[in-house]
């Protein structure tokens, strides 16, 4: 993992943890309520990444899932704009459906077509994507969460 900010990456995952418990009343990980969530999440079976409220949102975050899925390092994965995480077809469609989620706060059942760095494509399953709203009430972005995929 790319790590210029403990300090960052510690709080971020917090967010990305609590945003989906407050909305979903489910853990994203079963922890210890004071567990280093870091290497929890980084090391997680799904794919777990984020992004934040840019005009043109970028990824901020990428599990070692996700990044493997993409077929990028930290540093590329998290300096790209999350619309380039699907095909140009698919982001109009992905721009609705965050659109949607952004008013709603939660889904658990999107479904979608997406692009690895190198062209390769593959079906998200079962994703829950959410807002991520720290301990202030402040939109921080969004967050999605697949537990599976099929290669196409």
């Amino acid at each position: 993992m790319y790590d210029d900010d403990k300090k960052w990456l510690n709080r971020h995952s917090r967010l990305l943890a609590e945003s989906y418990r407050r909305l979903t009343g489910k853990s994203l990980i079963v922890a210890a309520p004071d567990a280093d969530l870091v290497p929890l999440l980084y090391d997680a079976p799904f794919a777990l990444l984020s992004h934040g409220t840019e005009n043109d949102p970028v990824l901020n975050y990428g599990n070692k899932t996700a990044q493997s899925l993409w077929e990028m390092d930290w540093r590329s994965f998290t300096g790209m704009p999350s619309r380039m995480t699907a095909e140009p077809m698919e982001q109009g469609v992905r721009e609705a459906f965050m659109s949607e989620v952004r008013q709603k706060g939660y889904t658990d059942a999107y479904e979608g077509i997406r692009i690895s760095g190198s062209g390769r494509r593959f079906r998200i399953e079962r994703a829950a994507v959410w807002n991520l709203i720290d301990e202030d009430g402040v939109y921080r972005g969004q967050a999605a969460m697949f537990p599976s995929w099929t290669w196409l």
